[in-house]
């Protein structure tokens, strides 16, 4: 199924104009989410809106916004109220300003979003302000209106598109002298230094993502594979712990010495990814993650579990089956 558009409207530079869509550039629906359920019968918990003081069911229609203004008093907004407060930017990027990339501060970064032409026409002033933008070798500013919100977003050129990241407003960016100013202020010696330093170029390479590994889903899948075949669940061994740290340098001279014992075989098994990786059509799994199996059918914990297990759920859980990709989120 082709991704659906967030937002559509046009894109404007002065008076260069062409219609565009916004596209999010990242997703979790590959991750394994759950659904709340009824211990006893199995079935799904259903949320209802309710009246706070009367315990009614409330209907959509008789939800409106309220701001809350003390303990029992709240400001009702109306959505026509809203609507008519609406800004130009609900259906237009209108891009301000051109700034240098670097000049955004990295917390100010919220999610990116692909910008695209919509439709046939626009292609010729797409590409013109996409060109634009990338001799400049800066980023462009704009604002859109998302789920009613007006944001900041940051356009830059990537490959034949526009990416553009949402921004925070400075309110929403916390400062970082409330947490720093209580660090100390050591003196290191040149020794520890030299040290460390040695350390991070054994562990230096690359920014390969795609050798990346969500280890927490993998377990995940692996359990839920499990359940659904019958196997029985190991308890966890207690995790091993290295000790207190009593001596800075001898921490230092011990890492570097099991960086360098165990950097020959990091460097084969890297490759070898690599190596996989390249042979394969790139899936939007990460590589080496177990499929996820399809949801355990009937309506019980561990036994209906057990019973509902197909006869070969063994030879099953080797080859799992893909759930569908657009799972609801758990409540």
């Amino acid at each position: 199924m082709a991704p659906r558009a967030n937002w559509k409207g046009f894109l404007r530079l002065s008076l260069v104009t062409c219609p565009v869509a916004l596209y999010p550039a990242t997703s979790d629906t590959e991750k394994v989410s759950f659904n709340q359920i009824n211990r006893k019968t199995g079935h799904r918990i259903k949320y209802l809106k309710v009246d706070a003081e009367t315990g009614d069911e409330v209907t959509s229609e008789d939800i409106v916004k309220g701001y809350k203004v003390d303990t029992d008093t709240y400001i009702e907004v109306t959505k026509d109220e809203l609507d008519d407060i609406a800004l130009d930017s609900t259906h237009t990027i209108e891009i301000d300003e051109f700034v240098p990339k670097a000049d955004i501060d990295n917390r100010y970064l919220i999610r990116p979003y692909y910008l695209v032409p919509d439709g046939k026409v626009g292609h010729d002033a797409y590409a013109v302000i996409r060109e634009t933008i990338r001799s400049m070798d800066k980023v462009a500013i704009g604002r859109v209106v998302l789920t009613n919100r007006e944001h900041i977003i940051a356009l830059e050129p990537l490959e034949s598109g526009l990416m553009g990241t949402l921004l925070r407003y400075p309110y929403e960016v916390r400062s970082e002298t409330e947490y720093f100013d209580d660090i100390q202020d050591v003196k290191l010696t040149r020794d520890m230094l030299d040290l460390a330093r040695h350390i991070v170029e054994k562990k230096s390479g690359a920014f390969e993502p795609e050798l990346f590994e969500d280890h927490y889903e993998t377990a995940l899948i692996d359990l839920i594979n499990k359940k659904r075949s019958g196997m029985p669940i190991a308890a966890k061994a207690a995790p091993k712990t290295g000790g207190n740290v009593i001596n800075l340098m001898d921490a230092l001279k011990k890492s570097l010495a099991t960086e360098k014992d165990a950097a020959p075989a990091a460097k084969v098994a890297k490759e070898t990814v690599k190596e996989t990786v390249k042979g394969k059509k790139p899936k939007k799994r990460v590589e080496g993650q177990r499929e996820m199996l399809l949801p355990i059918s009937g309506k019980g914990g561990k036994d209906a579990a057990a019973k509902t297990a197909p006869k070969d759920a063994a030879k099953k859980a080797d080859k799992p089956v893909r759930a569908p990709a657009r799972a609801k989120k758990a409540s």
